[in-house]
C-alpha cells in the first residue's frame, strides 16, 4: 500500500480551514415496539430511552460527571429538549448511565 494512502484524513486541528461540525441531530424515524411483551418491558424500555437522550443532553451542555446532574438539573434538560420531566428513577438512571460509560 502506497504511504499516501496510509496518510490520516484532515482533522479540525489539521486543516487548512475550519471542519464543519455535523447539522443537530435529528432523531431516527420511530418503530412501532414488538408486541406480546409484559408492560413492565415497554415501560422500562421507554424509560432507558429516555434516559439515553438526557444523558445525552446534559453531556453536550457540558455536564459530564454525575455528581453534576442533580434532579434539577436534569429535569431542565428535558424542558430544553422538549421531553417530559422525568421521574426519580429516570434521573437516577442517567446518573447512572454518566457514571459507567466513563
Amino acid at each position: 500500500m502506497p504511504a499516501a494512502a496510509l496518510k490520516p484524513l484532515p482533522t479540525q486541528s489539521t486543516a487548512k480551514r475550519a471542519v464543519l461540525l455535523d447539522l443537530p441531530y435529528e432523531p431516527v424515524e420511530k418503530r412501532p415496539l414488538p408486541p406480546g411483551r409484559p408492560r413492565d418491558w415497554y415501560v422500562t424500555h421507554n424509560r432507558r430511552l429516555k434516559a439515553m437522550r438526557l444523558a445525552i443532553a446534559l453531556l453536550d451542555s457540558g455536564v459530564y460527571v454525575p455528581n453534576q446532574a442533580r434532579d434539577d438539573t436534569i429535569r431542565s434538560a428535558a424542558q430544553l429538549i422538549g421531553v417530559h420531566p422525568p421521574s426519580d428513577t429516570t434521573c437516577h438512571m442517567v446518573r447512572a448511565l454518566m457514571r459507567y460509560a466513563r
